[in-house]
């Protein structure tokens, strides 16, 4: 009678609506079941979010660190999509893109003048190891090579960052 797949499709779901029939199936095969009957995307990200709306489901999937970037990636993509389309359909929104990345920029540049200009003055009368120097000097040397790159950037309209610079800014 099952040899038919319309036949044995029918009772497959027929068969797996009856909790005392599932019961009996082990969790393995459960798991082998419902991976088979995802395979197809629609079909598995609506499963997915019937599962999501879980909360235990969703709060032990989370556990997982591998579900956890995934999902986190998609959010990511998602938001960037978002973000991409808003941008087509409104232009002015890069326009005030740029205004706030401009004042971040300029307000980088005086926050960390006015930083300096708060501690270098407290600097009065202490006593720094050459460790400490030398630390010091290590940083003033990225602070330059951030700045040197910042205004090549405003200078060449080029505003990547090569690796040799990235190692410098970590620090390596």
């Amino acid at each position: 009678m099952t040899r038919d797949d319309e036949v044995a499709a029918q009772v497959a779901t027929d068969l797996l609506k009856r909790p005392a029939v599932t019961e009996h199936v082990t969790p393995a095969e459960r798991v082998r079941v419902v991976s088979e009957l995802t395979r197809d995307d629609t079909v598995a990200q609506e499963v997915t979010t019937g599962l999501l709306r879980r909360p235990a489901v969703a709060r032990t999937a989370m556990r997982d660190d591998t579900t956890r970037m995934l999902v986190n990636r998609a959010q990511f993509d998602n938001s960037h999509e978002t973000r991409e389309r808003i941008r087509e359909r409104t232009p002015a929104v890069r326009a005030i893109e740029h205004t706030i990345e401009y004042l971040d920029l300029v307000g980088s540049c005086h926050g960390f003048v006015a930083a300096l200009g708060r501690l270098v003055p407290q600097l009065r009368g202490q006593a720094f190891t050459e460790d400490e120097r030398e630390t010091v000097r290590r940083q003033i040397s990225r602070v330059r090579a951030a700045a040197d790159w910042l205004e090549g950037a405003l200078d060449n309209g080029e505003f990547t960052l090569d690796e040799q610079l990235v190692q410098l800014l970590k620090g390596e």
